[in-house]
């Protein structure tokens, strides 16, 4: 079993800069893929981005890519979401994932994790 913990939400203006974390627990992270998911209001849950636990290749939505940014924070054994340029349509509830040995060839897909935090707000006024 996986735990995850998201945390870095909250409220900011258009063109502003935020990191999210995602924190995972429990279980091995052996083959472990952590992936960032969002769902805007009234919106299915979208794909933003995923990296291996350990290493290899990132993988991001092509319509945030160069914006948002995935990386590994190995001193706090966290998954981070550098977003820049914020704007008020990237509002929502955005949502940490993981599974063990997943295929990376379905990494877009939410139905390929397993585990999945409560999520973490975040909302960009104009």
């Amino acid at each position: 079993q996986v735990q995850l913990v998201e945390s870095g939400g909250g409220l900011v203006q258009a063109g502003d800069s935020l990191t999210l974390s995602c924190a995972p627990s429990g279980g091995t992270f052996s083959g472990l893929i952590v992936a960032w998911f969002r769902q805007a209001p009234g919106k299915e849950r979208e794909f933003l981005s995923a990296v291996p636990w350990s290493s290899g290749g990132k993988y991001y939505s092509g319509s945030i890519k160069g914006r948002f940014t995935i990386s590994r924070d190995n001193a706090k054994k966290a998954v981070l979401l550098q977003m820049s340029s914020l704007k008020p349509e990237d509002t929502g509830v955005y949502y940490c994932a993981a599974d063990r040995n997943a295929n990376t060839n379905y990494a877009k897909l939410a139905s390929t994790y397993a585990y999945w935090g409560q999520g973490t707000q975040v909302t960009v006024s104009s």
